[in-house]
């Protein structure tokens, strides 16, 4: 080919890809007002598709016989914070996991399996236990606004300790990530249960909660408490996009391309600690979204993370509202809890990774 063709594929092949982008982009969206539309109409009270879009549109045109309806306050009041806070934590989970796994430089890593939830939601379980009685208030006077700092710190925490655990002389050792990982979340989850030993029954029934995953006690209150904190996550990650493509590379490489390692790795830390503690503080532990999605939008795009932090919040959100119409559908009039069914989910997914990776070594 002579140097003029070359030329010109180049800039027919940036079209392409352009144009790949706007329809995956479109097909992104699509499905999730799609599944926004569904979960809005599911539930004890039926609402078909076509009159949610109606109670949507008259809301914001002001129609005072829409406002005033049992649909509209069903919609606004109860299924709507429930499909916003839904689609935060899923977008938090899914851009966490690609951090981590870009962070790692494994495709292994996630909040989940190395035992950052778990931490997260150690420190939020000690926050409904040994809150209340340190104290020594009423029950209902502890702040929701605690959780998501608990949770948080418990996040960073965890995150700190499996870093310092797996880093040697500047180097990340896959196995060590993952084995402490391990051992991180078991810890976690034997403290977690002395504290379900002294509980007593109203805090029993919340630490059930966080065991389990759910997102059956949404509010507009929790929404406006870890909106602040998982948005301003959501839409600083593009930034660490070229850092996390020049980490594929290898750090020493990265660091002589200009790239500041540490703080990058810092950054890293950082948002997924917020992320996944705010999203643990409200819905309890969900695991495997942050393997799933990442997976899923590489066999798309590749390994570029330009494409992979703003899709993962996108794919994110909209899986976690699917599995969580599936909770309220496969067991109705019951409600099945979320995490079960992302685990149910994840975890076959996360096997056949397994053995995908084992049969491409050996070949």
């Amino acid at each position: 080919m002579s140097l003029a063709a070359e030329a010109g594929a180049v800039p027919a092949l940036f079209a392409r890809q352009r144009r790949r982008l706007a329809i995956a982009t479109l097909l992104f969206i699509a499905l999730f007002l799609a599944l926004a539309v569904l979960s809005l109409g599911t539930g004890a009270v039926a609402i078909p598709p076509a009159r949610v879009v109606a109670v949507i549109r008259g809301w914001f045109t002001g129609d005072t016989e829409i406002v005033g309806s049992r649909e509209a306050l069903v919609v606004f009041s109860i299924r709507l914070p429930r499909l916003v806070l839904g689609a935060l934590i899923g977008a938090a989970l899914a851009v966490s996991g690609t951090l981590m796994q870009g962070l790692f430089r494994n495709p292994l890593a996630d909040p989940g399996l190395v035992g950052v939830s778990s931490g997260a939601a150690l420190a939020a379980a000690s926050t409904i236990v040994l809150g209340d009685r340190l104290l020594g208030t009423a029950q209902f006077q502890l702040p929701f606004a605690l959780l998501p700092l608990g949770a948080f710190l418990g996040g960073l925490a965890s995150t700190l300790i499996l870093y310092a655990i797996a880093t040697r002389e500047g180097r990340t050792s896959v196995a060590i990530m993952l084995l402490a990982g391990v051992a991180l979340g078991a810890f976690a989850g034997a403290l977690t249960g002395l504290l379900s030993f002294i509980s007593d029954d109203r805090q029993l029934r919340d630490l059930t909660f966080w065991s389990l995953g759910s997102l059956s006690g949404a509010s507009w209150t929790k929404v406006m408490v870890i909106g602040p904190l998982i948005l301003p996550v959501l839409f600083a990650v593009p930034v660490l996009a070229r850092g996390l493509n020049a980490l594929l590379l290898g750090e020493a490489e990265a660091f002589h391309l200009g790239i500041p390692v540490q703080r990058l790795k810092n950054a890293a830390i950082l948002m997924v600690a917020v992320a996944v503690g705010a999203g643990v503080a409200a819905s309890g532990v969900i695991g495997f979204v942050g393997i799933v999605v990442p997976h899923l939008l590489r066999l798309l795009f590749g390994p570029d993370h330009r494409m992979l932090l703003p899709f993962s919040a996108l794919l994110g959100a909209t899986l976690l509202t699917g599995a969580d119409l599936l909770a309220r559908v496969l067991v109705a009039p019951a409600e099945l809890p979320i995490g079960i069914l992302t685990a149910a989910i994840g975890a076959p997914f996360f096997l056949w990774l397994l053995l995908r990776r084992d049969r491409s070594l050996d070949a």
